[in-house]
């Protein structure tokens, strides 16, 4: 059945001039457009700033029902919904920041049908309250915004990705768009082999930017420093992002730059939140600002005069560098994207690729316990994660994939902890309501454990001890707080799983899952060795990155550095390094060994504490700031691998 036609009379320039005052569209957003409404579904490949998000923004206007955006980017989601509102277009997010009272206003809203764009993370539809609420609400169109996370195979999977064509089925929505900024050939046919969309449908504008003046140098470690700050003297200013790999680089680097006279700030996700927004508000609102910055910065913003983007380090992939220079030059103009490459970065980026592998035997250990739980459990992850030793990123993933074969199925998450601040008297709170309410109000605050300022309770053990359903308690809870009677925390979030089978093989199921993950790391350094390929290439650099995204180009681009200088680059030698047995003090690490059999008893373990990797069990057992934590995070995550497993501790 094709999709119902669009519910406005004006044509999509007319709704584009009259809601966002642009006379004309950009290349591919027409087409994209086009393709939604005559196939009911299409994927938008744009380059980073290249104005995806009218894509979904504009339909949203012309068809009668609600779009939802699925995006994992709250940074995004904010500045997009100030952007529609200023346009008189009903926009909202629902995500965990929001208050009760703020979480039902938009609920609201999407019941009596005034919301038009509704932005969500994609985890949200682990939600059965949520996607009961969608199944009763008219979805025109379902956009997803880096839609490249559902590739298994692309550079940033991301496990709930994985649900999200199975719920735009589930929720019956009337067109899907999926829009990414990087993806290869391959990528690009996983993501329309998941939601249906035609070759046709499949828009790719082209990764080539003729403003972007591509700069690699190979450097050495000792010669980075007095060569970036070379550039800046030599440039003229203008607003510059420096990206580097470590939250460390990213203080010293800035300090640096402070210390010879440039206005330059670090920002990384080891900074409080209030810093981190400040500094990224300064550097929006100035002309020459430096931001020295770990690879999350940038995403979702919109600056369009970013003159110059310099890596510090290496890019893990080619993707993450596409992505990462598509921030400079947007508004058209020469800007300039320097990548300054040293050979001594790739043990560090190889490490965090090898350092997310889990054991086998932390694998078995997951599946043979979450096989003895029974039909029906839930389980707190952070402990699931510390119990077994696999990070939390890649448990979700295990169980992700695990759900995928059908072994569980996961239902929605709940909240074993709250606690309840009164703002008024217990006893004016309690004459607010009448008979049989007023008393239960009352027994739950008997029933709760009673702080200095919170009262605490669980609410299954209170429905227990009450004799109700638990969504009662809840309810009631959340009420106090939409009243403005009570403030509400929740803690202790828990996923709730349904076995799909009776019968498993948990060593078996263990033994897959490890084949993934082993097939994932090596995805991952080959990665990094086509950004190697790519600094010592001999021909044009800017054809070989667009090529690598599928798109041909004949004529060199004449402004990256080989078409400049008419030679290929070498890479310098990497500084020596000595052999882990004369690094390490060997009688201090047999006896941390023999003290730490659970965080270090198997060699991927030791590899990852040695290489300055931390782990779920290194945390528990406190031994992050031993001396010898890190003491080989100069070697090659595979060469410590290897000694380790050879010493056989």
């Amino acid at each position: 059945m094709p999709p119902t036609p669009i519910a406005t009379d004006e044509t999509p320039a007319q709704l584009l001039q009259k809601h966002f005052g642009f006379s004309e569209f950009r290349p591919g957003q027409e087409r994209v457009i086009a393709a939604l409404q005559k196939s009911g579904a299409a994927l938008a490949v744009f380059p980073t700033g290249a104005g995806k998000s009218l894509c979904y923004q504009l339909p949203a206007l012309g068809y009668d029902g609600l779009t939802l955006v699925v995006s994992p980017l709250i940074a995004l989601m904010k500045d997009q919904i100030d952007f529609l509102r200023s346009h008189g277009v009903a926009a909202a997010r629902l995500d965990s920041t929001l208050t009760a009272v703020e979480a039902r206003a938009v609920t609201d809203s999407m019941e009596d049908g005034s919301l038009k764009l509704l932005y969500v993370a994609p985890e949200r539809f682990n939600n059965e309250r949520f996607l009961g609420l969608l199944t009763r609400t008219p979805i025109s169109l379902f956009a997803v915004d880096e839609a490249h996370c559902i590739s298994e195979w692309g550079h940033n999977f991301r496990p709930d990705y994985l649900k999200l064509a199975e719920a735009a089925k589930a929720i019956k929505a009337e067109r899907v768009l999926a829009l990414t900024a990087t993806a290869t050939p391959s990528v690009v046919d996983d993501i329309c082999a998941a939601f249906d969309i035609p070759a046709e449908a499949s828009i790719v504008t082209g990764f080539y930017r003729h403003n972007l003046n591509l700069s690699i140098v190979p450097v050495s470690a000792a010669e980075r420093d007095a060569l970036l700050l070379k550039r800046l003297n030599k440039r003229p200013p203008g607003p510059t992002i420096v990206y580097v790999t470590l939250q460390k680089t990213a203080e010293r680097v800035a300090a640096d730059l402070q210390s010879a006279g440039f206005p330059a700030e670090a920002y990384h996700a080891g900074l409080a939140d209030e810093l981190r927004a400040a500094v990224q508000d300064r550097w929006m609102a100035s002309d020459r600002g430096i931001v020295v910055a770990t690879i999350a910065f940038g995403m979702g913003i919109d600056k369009a005069t970013v003159r110059y983007v310099y890596h510090y380090n290496l890019p893990k992939s080619l993707e993450s560098y596409s992505q990462e220079i598509g921030r400079a030059g947007r508004d058209g103009i020469k800007s300039t994207v320097e990548l300054l490459a040293c050979p001594d970065d790739v043990p560090t980026l190889e490490n965090f690729a090898y350092g997310d592998t889990p054991t086998e035997e932390a694998l078995k250990s997951l599946t043979n316990d979450l096989l003895s739980r029974g039909p029906e459990f839930d389980t707190n992850l952070y402990g699931l994660s510390t119990q077994h030793d696999i990070r939390q990123l890649v448990l979700r993933t295990a169980l992700t994939y695990l759900e995928m074969d059908g072994v569980f199925k996961q239902g929605t998450p709940f909240y074993a902890g709250y606690e309840v601040k009164p703002l008024l008297m217990l006893s004016e709170i309690f004459g607010k309501f009448q008979g049989q309410h007023a008393d239960f109000v009352r027994s739950l605050f008997e029933f709760a454990r009673r702080g200095s300022i919170w009262y605490a309770l669980n609410p299954d053990e209170a429905a227990e001890a009450l004799g109700v359903e638990r969504r009662r308690v809840v309810r009631a809870l959340e009420y106090l707080e939409e009243q403005g009677w009570a403030v509400l925390k929740v803690a202790d979030v828990r996923q709730r799983y349904t076995r799909g089978r009776e019968r498993e093989d948990a060593d078996a199921l263990a033994f897959d899952l490890s084949a993934r993950f082993l097939k994932r790391e090596q995805a991952e350094a080959a990665r990094l060795k086509m950004v190697l390929s790519l600094i010592t290439r001999d021909g044009c650099l800017t054809n070989a990155l667009v090529g690598y995204f599928g798109e041909k180009r004949t004529d060199p681009c004449g402004h990256c550095t080989f078409c400049l200088t008419g030679r290929a680059a070498e890479m310098p030698p990497p500084a020596e390094t000595r052999p882990p047995e004369e690094l390490l003090d060997h009688a201090a690490w047999q006896t941390l060994l023999r003290s730490q059999p659970d965080a270090l008893g198997q060699p991927r373990q030791q590899a990852r504490f040695l290489c300055g990797l931390t782990s779920p069990a290194q945390s528990r057992a406190r031994i992050g700031k031993n001396p010898l934590f890190g003491a080989l995070e100069s070697l090659r995550f595979a060469e410590v691998l290897a000694w380790c497993s050879e010493q056989g501790y």
